[in-house]
């Protein structure tokens, strides 16, 4: 039996020109260049097609921001355990799953990634660690973290460097390890795994891409594992003996701990997600510092006014928000904005074209942070599956966003802005490597 979850807005589809039919007729989001570049497609899927099944990806689009909402906010029809993790290693899933069995110590699903009431007693003991009280008392040391990395790369590099790859994925890396009580100095390694977990979710790897990727998530698990049983035996003052250690009250008075596979899943999500986009959010502000006039001006002009400078990193995350779109699965027959969705059908809510819906924000390409209804956006998503790391990703933002100001001036792109490259990924909107020339701010 089919269910109306928002009412079809036939008025709403707009005329459309000859490339934006072109772009329905063809595009799709396995197109590298559309990855690159995708305003324009999800323009003329709002405009004509807002629930939009795209062939070559086998997914339903959902690409307005009311439509996103009212299907994040009904997670028992839209199931997130099934839309994730029947997406992930999409048609090489039981492969994947027994290598990380045979190699890995064992294959743990993402306990985080499922639904009430389940997801409630997931999201319950893992919330502790992610207050925004907790956060605040962070900034401090993460300011220190940041200002030391970016003194460390204009000291090494002098007026160059890569954005992404020396400032951006480093920082973001140093951060969580601290956080998570792991050892530091390996940046590298992280990044690895961090691309290897996105890749199964990004729906553009082949299988021998997917081995090699599972080879580095085997080499994760075996060190989150390692550090993991240590912190069961003593534990510290840090985020994995937080999951380790965690206990939630039931309704009834009694006690619950995480299992040991789920604490693995969610130290390993913590690690991943907790560096992985708020990277992928850097380096889009080094980009738009270099490529959109005024935009230094501006944050240089709102350093020192905190409630001016959250509205900077608020709009900044609308505007070039780091997800592009994920998951969810139609437990049932049922109707989105007119369109019916088959039971059992992948769909993709695509957050970055809910935060250009012009019939919520005006003049979605405007830079404004004045904008009344900046909160509404969705890049952390929404619902009860609304980013769990929130103030932490825009925490570290805000402090890189200072700091860059405070240390670096007229910082621009050192290659042709059309020689820029993305992650092939249909998840996150990742800049690969952002050269940049700078030249040091004297206090």
């Amino acid at each position: 039996m089919a269910t109306q979850t928002t009412e079809p807005r036939p008025s709403q589809r707009l005329a459309l020109s000859s490339e934006e039919q072109r772009l329905l007729a063809e595009g799709t989001l396995t197109d590298r260049g559309i990855q690159a570049h995708p305003r324009a497609f999800y323009r003329a899927m709002r405009h004509g097609d807002p629930i939009h099944y795209d062939e070559k990806l086998g997914s339903w689009l959902v690409t307005r921001h009311e439509d996103i909402s009212a299907v994040q906010s009904d997670p028992l029809t839209f199931s997130v355990h099934h839309g994730y993790h029947e997406q992930q290693a999409r048609g090489m899933h039981e492969e994947f799953r027994a290598y990380l069995k045979e190699h890995g110590g064992g294959y743990f699903p993402d306990a985080i990634m499922s639904d009430p009431p389940y997801h409630t007693r997931i999201r319950k003991l893992m919330e502790n660690a992610f207050t925004a009280h907790r956060v605040k008392e962070l900034e401090p040391r993460i300011t220190e973290v940041v200002r030391a990395l970016i003194g460390e790369v204009i000291a090494r590099d002098g007026t160059r460097c890569d954005a992404v790859k020396d400032i951006a994925i480093p920082l973001t890396i140093r951060i969580i390890v601290e956080q998570l009580g792991l050892d530091q100095g390996m940046e590298d390694r992280i990044s690895r795994w961090s691309v290897a977990v996105t890749a199964q979710i990004g729906r553009m790897q082949s299988r021998e891409q997917m081995i090699e990727n599972a080879k580095e998530i085997c080499d994760l698990q075996h060190y989150l594992i390692a550090k993991m049983k240590q912190r069961e035996a003593v534990p510290g003052e840090d985020m994995i003996s937080d999951l380790v250690h965690a206990e939630v009250t039931n309704a009834d008075g009694t006690r619950e701990k995480l299992t040991f596979e789920e604490a693995v899943s969610l130290v390993r999500a913590t690690l991943i997600a907790g560096n992985d986009t708020t990277a992928t959010a850097i380096g889009n502000l080094f980009y738009v510092l270099t490529t959109k006039p005024g935009m230094a001006e501006l944050l240089e002009s709102v350093i020192d006014d905190d409630r001016r400078l959250n509205r900077f990193v608020e709009e900044h995350l609308r505007n070039e928000p780091p997800v592009r779109a994920l998951s969810r699965m139609a437990v049932k027959e049922t109707v989105v904005n007119g369109t019916t969705i088959p039971e059992g059908a992948h769909m993709l809510l695509v957050y970055a074209s809910g935060n250009d819906d012009e019939t919520v924000f005006p003049e979605p390409r405007k830079f404004d942070i004045d904008r009344p209804n900046l909160g509404r956006h969705v890049a952390f998503g929404g619902g009860p599956h609304r980013c769990i790391g929130l103030a932490l990703a825009r925490m570290e933002v805000k402090v890189a966003a200072r700091e860059i100001v405070r240390q670096m001036k007229n910082i621009r792109l050192a290659i042709p802005e059309g020689e820029i490259t993305y992650t092939p990924t249909v998840a996150t909107h990742t800049i690969e490597s952002l050269p940049i020339t700078f030249e040091r701010r004297e206090a």
